[in-house]
C-alpha cells in the first residue's frame, strides 16, 4: 500500500479544525498536525501577495487522496486550495501499519 503526507494551507484555526475534524470523521486520514503562524508568500492576481496561515499536514493512504481532496475542497475558503502530496518513501513499519489501520 503506498502513503501520502498532504499539506494543505489554510486561512485560520477555525478552518483548520473544521477540516481536520471532518478527514478524521470520515476516516481520511490517521493524523493531521497543524502548524499555526506560517508565513505565506505568493502570485495571486498578478501580485506577489503575504498572507499569515496555518498549515495542515495530513497523513493518509494514497486510495484516498482523492476522496480527501474532495472533502477538503467542499469546505476550503480558497478559490485555488493548495492541497499537496508527497508520497512516504521511507517510514518505520509501525507507522506505517497505524496509517493503515485507521486511514487504509
Amino acid at each position: 500500500m503506498n502513503f501520502l503526507t498532504v499539506f494543505v494551507t489554510v486561512p485560520n484555526l477555525k478552518t483548520a479544525n473544521k477540516i481536520t475534524d471532518i478527514v478524521l470523521k470520515n476516516k481520511l486520514c490517521a493524523c493531521v498536525s497543524v502548524l499555526k503562524n506560517a508565513d505565506s508568500y505568493y502570485w495571486w492576481k498578478n501580485k506577489i501577495t503575504r498572507s499569515r496561515e496555518a498549515l495542515l499536514i495530513m497523513k493518509t493512504s494514497r486510495k484516498n487522496f482523492r476522496k480527501l481532496e474532495k472533502q477538503i475542497k467542499d469546505v476550503h475558503p480558497y478559490e485555488v486550495p493548495e492541497i499537496v502530496s508527497f508520497k512516504i518513501d521511507k517510514a518505520s513499519k509501525d507507522y506505517l501499519n497505524w496509517i493503515k489501520k485507521y486511514a487504509g
